[in-house]
């Protein structure tokens, strides 16, 4: 039996208790979690490979290359750019799952406020196989009226950020 990692969640983004949440995973043959890591944490690479995020800068310094604790700032989903912060950098290791996750916020009026929580997992699995899991969690009015769209463009937007992971990390480790 094989047991999967799992996102730790802060009590404020905790999934269902806020106004948008997604998952998104998939599992590959021929990948492993060093392959990945690189693309996901330098985001320098992140237009290569996504294009709905833009605008990625570092008012205090530091990066591209995510760590613990830095600030970002970032545009996505057509929002004016979020100011973001990694809370949690785990780099994977044998036995051991990647883990990463950043706040993001957007503040102002009420109707324009934002608070995210947006986390991924990338493990290995037996058999030569690599997880991807990316779940976010939003609250606020923009949040909401993105989970009213048909289809959820956050789960869609999300699945296209793990097939571009996918396919650069495939890219790279091939050659």
């Amino acid at each position: 039996m094989t047991t999967q990692s799992a996102i730790t969640w802060p009590d404020r983004y905790l999934p269902g208790t806020g106004d948008n949440f997604v998952s998104n995973e998939v599992v590959v043959r021929g990948l492993a979690a060093a392959d990945v890591w690189p693309f996901l944490t330098d985001t320098a690479r992140w237009r290569s490979y996504y294009d709905n995020v833009d605008g990625i800068s570092f008012p205090s310094g530091g990066g591209p290359v995510l760590t613990d604790g830095l600030e970002f700032r970032f545009g996505t989903f057509g929002f004016p750019p979020l100011e973001a912060r990694v809370v949690e950098l785990v780099p994977p290791a044998a036995g051991t799952a990647g883990r990463l996750s950043w706040t993001a916020r957007q503040d102002g009026e009420p109707q324009d406020r934002l608070d995210v929580l947006h986390a991924w997992l990338v493990e290995d699995l037996p058999g030569g196989r690599v997880r991807i899991l990316t779940q976010e969690t939003q609250i606020g009015a923009p949040a909401a009226a993105l989970a009213a769209e048909r289809p959820n463009p956050m789960l869609n937007g999300h699945q296209a950020w793990l097939d571009g992971l996918v396919a650069a990390s495939s890219a790279s480790s091939a050659t």
